[in-house]
């Protein structure tokens, strides 16, 4: 599993993105929350109580979005 960190614009950090080995993604905010999870086998993102988004990855937008 690999994590990618993201940061504003004054390089703060706002969340972090994992990503398994098959490609699933899950995205966490600041303190580790889960905000999102995409699946690239069915395209679809979800949110942190498994409700459909939309379809895409749509993982750094839902975080940069809180």
């Amino acid at each position: 599993m690999s994590r990618h960190t993201l940061k504003d614009a004054r390089h703060r950090i706002i969340g972090y993105i994992d990503t398994a080995a098959d490609g699933r993604q899950t995205g966490r905010d600041e303190r580790l929350r889960i905000v999102a999870h995409y699946d690239p086998r069915s395209n679809i993102t979800r949110d942190d109580r498994l409700r459909n988004v939309g379809y895409g990855n749509l993982v750094a937008a839902l975080i940069a979005g809180r």
